[in-house]
């Protein structure tokens, strides 16, 4: 149902879950494209989630949250970026997206150290 809201700031979030690794990233989302959406401004638009291993939190209550789950989740690049690495991201009321890094998950850091050792016996 916001498929194409979420599409519209796809491109800008990939980016900042690259960036996110660093430092927290935010995002001013455009409240007249909320509005133009059918949304209203109200406290319940505001959510968390978090990915790990590739997967998203199990329960999502939000309707636009598992929108923008399903979005990012489709996207071949945002779906190896959270094969990497873990993040939450977050919504609040005032309409800024906020995403934090985590960490690498587990299978991601195994497969890290593995190309090292190859590397190390090569030489």
């Amino acid at each position: 149902m916001h498929t194409q809201l979420w599409n519209k700031y796809l491109p800008i979030i990939k980016i900042l879950l690259k960036k996110a690794v660093a430092a927290e990233q935010n995002l001013q989302l455009n409240v007249t494209d909320f509005e133009r959406a059918g949304i209203a401004r109200k406290a319940g638009n505001k959510f968390s989630f978090s990915f790990s291993n590739g997967r998203a939190d199990a329960v999502i209550a939000s309707d636009l949250a598992r929108d923008l789950v399903y979005i990012l989740l489709q996207d071949k690049t945002a779906k190896e970026i959270f094969m990497q690495n873990d993040y939450v991201i977050s919504l609040n009321t005032k309409y800024q997206l906020s995403i934090n890094f985590t960490g690498k998950n587990n299978a991601a850091m195994e497969s890290d150290m593995a190309a090292s050792v190859e590397t190390a016996a090569a030489l």
